[in-house]
């Protein structure tokens, strides 16, 4: 009895392990009756925009689209073939290498981004009055580019992205959008510094902390779901970190959905942010969300980021008590939680992967460098 419940407590930790590793290079697509499913190659004249049929063995195989309907990018080809006559194209097989993968995409550089949408993100962040939104203003990369890390306290997230494939009003929800896999980098720092500690959800600080030059690497694929809702909410979002696995959770654990995403940004759509010295505001113009901007949909429990330690705010009540009236008490807490953080080395390294691979969204994978 004891040998047999042993074996059974084994094969079940066997199984968990072997569900917590992915084979990257190999991703499932989805069935043509459920998704459209894209990548593309190369670049100028001799970009090739690829309907994907296989993603495996580390090569991605499927219709040439440039060949066949002229466009070599999946935004321009919904527009000028839609749906159902993308679905029906035929053409030449093409096989490309996934080193040989740009942009999924042409995206543009503002965006609107959802901060603690997850709930379990909510408690490890100490944020318990969100979802909130803001602006994330940055150009996104390829699924392969560098990570910058500079002086930052440089953190992961993977997010569901939704992307807009026509400009459309916000209260006229749209039956299809293009999805693409995210990591909204964040320096922590940068963020900590510049939020409203009385008022997290208003935003403040956080287009400082995630707007960074290659702070948006996206992944390799862009997917047009058929049925939008039902399809996102069954995605599974999973980032490892050295081989690790930090963070998964299913996109229906989000408090808020795609339709509340877009209630939320229209309610929101006249706040204002400051930024690199300007004010920015969502990216929306007379009620409605432009072509090729995203929806970052919000990332799930672990993040490097848990909250202030209580030792940082010991001794930063202890600096402002000692004199450092100059500044706030939050500050001081702040400045003491940065260096603690940057001494223990807890964030992101040169040198370390952060890799992401989603069931037919395809993968992010990123080295950080100096």
């Amino acid at each position: 009895m004891r040998i047999a419940r042993f074996a059974g407590v084994l094969l079940m930790t066997l199984a968990a392990a072997t569900a917590a590793r992915a084979d990257f290079g190999t991703v499932e697509i989805a069935p043509a009756g459920a998704a459209l499913t894209f990548a593309r190659a190369g670049a100028g004249d001799g970009a090739r925009l690829i309907l994907v049929s296989a993603y495996a063995d580390g090569k991605v195989s499927g219709i040439d689209v440039t060949a066949a309907a002229g466009s070599d990018d999946p935004i321009t080809a919904y527009g000028t073939h839609g749906y159902d006559g993308l679905a029906a194209l035929t053409g030449t097989p093409i096989e490309v290498a996934l080193a040989d993968l740009t942009l999924p995409a042409r995206l543009g550089a503002s965006h609107v981004a959802a901060g603690t949408n997850f709930p379990e993100h909510g408690k490890e962040a100490t944020v318990t009055d969100g979802p909130f939104l803001f602006p994330k203003e940055v150009a996104p990369t390829a699924f392969n580019a560098p990570v910058p890390a500079g002086a930052a306290l440089l953190d992961y997230e993977v997010e569901l992205c939704f992307v807009a494939l026509e400009t459309f009003a916000l209260d006229a929800a749209p039956a299809h959008m293009g999805l693409v896999l995210c990591n909204d980098v964040t320096d922590r720092a940068a963020l900590m510094r510049h939020i409203d500690p009385d008022d997290v959800t208003s935003g403040k600080g956080f287009t400082t902390g995630k707007s960074a030059p290659g702070f948006l690497p996206v992944g390799n694929l862009f997917v047009i779901p058929r049925d939008l809702r039902g399809f996102a909410a069954a995605i599974e979002l999973r980032l490892w970190r050295n081989g690790e696995l930090k963070q998964s959770a299913v996109q229906s654990e989000a408090i808020w959905d795609f339709d509340e995403l877009l209630r939320q940004t229209r309610a929101r759509a006249a706040t204002e942010w400051e930024y690199d010295g300007r004010m920015v505001g969502l990216p929306v113009t007379a009620g409605a969300l432009p072509e090729r901007a995203m929806i970052l949909a919000g990332t799930p429990d672990g993040t490097v980021f848990k909250g202030v330690n209580r030792s940082a705010m010991a001794l930063g009540a202890w600096d402002w008590i000692a004199g450092g009236w100059d500044r706030k008490l939050s500050a001081h807490v702040v400045e003491r939680h940065i260096a603690q953080e940057e001494a223990a080395g807890h964030y992101l390294q040169p040198g370390e992967r952060v890799r992401i691979s989603v069931r037919f969204l395809g993968e992010i994978d990123s080295t950080i460098v100096e």
